[in-house]
């Protein structure tokens, strides 16, 4: 228990730095930061681009269920020469063609 105690004393004590320590410490901690600086914008870039992608391909899935309910909505059935049947097989070909 003495251990403990003994310990729990050295935990409660902050640290007492000279100026020049802590003037030391504030460098070191400015330049590890400044020099993580280009890492980190190349991350945020990267997140940005995945986001980008992700949110075209919610758009684009958004797109296809809107015309395959459009498309499926329709009572008396559609010729399939019909210029709005032709309009849709493009579309629906296009937007597959892009996931590839």
């Amino acid at each position: 228990m003495a251990n403990s105690q003994n310990q729990n004393s050295l935990d409660d004590k902050e640290p007492v730095l000279s100026k020049e320590e802590l003037n030391a410490r504030r460098e070191e901690i400015t330049t590890f930061y400044k020099d993580n600086i280009p890492h980190l914008e190349v991350q945020a870039e990267y997140e940005m681009l995945l986001a980008t992608i992700e949110k075209s391909r919610a758009e684009r899935m958004q797109a296809q269920m809107f015309m395959a309910q459009q498309y499926a909505n329709q009572k008396d059935g559609v010729d399939p020469n019909s210029e709005e049947a032709i309009a849709f097989k493009q579309a629906m070909e296009e937007a597959a063609s892009k996931i590839d």
